[in-house]
């Protein structure tokens, strides 16, 4: 089964992220900082990391931009998504190494056709 790290300070985004993706049969691990985010992916390696661009401690900009330049984890997809959806908000995130930029409110069957895209199964 596939694993998807979520990484989101809004207690009832997360929520909403958690249920599309495990009723798309997808496990689910959960940080709510950016820090945490970092010491979770080196641990564990998820399949595909949805990642929120506000967060307490660094931004979810700078968590894709370290992760991109890490070799151990420079290959795991990173679905940037954020209440920050301007053109120059996903120019930015894409920027950093996004492979993906979803703007929230999310559509729920477009973020989870997003997050299957990466999932190789």
């Amino acid at each position: 089964m596939s694993t998807a790290l979520v990484v989101e300070d809004s207690l009832t985004e997360m929520q909403i992220l958690i249920g599309c993706l495990q009723q798309a049969g997808i496990n689910v691990l959960i940080a709510q900082s950016g820090e945490e985010a970092l010491a979770t992916v080196m641990k564990q390696k998820p399949d595909v990391i949805v990642l929120d661009v506000v967060l307490p401690g660094c931004s979810g900009f700078e968590v894709c931009r370290r992760l991109k330049a890490e070799v151990a984890t420079n290959q795991i997809p990173i679905v940037m998504c954020s209440t920050k959806g301007s053109e120059m908000d996903r120019f930015w995130g894409m920027k950093q190494g996004a492979d993906a930029y979803i703007a929230k409110p999310i559509n729920q069957e477009e973020f989870v056709n997003t997050i299957k895209q990466f999932i190789k199964h």
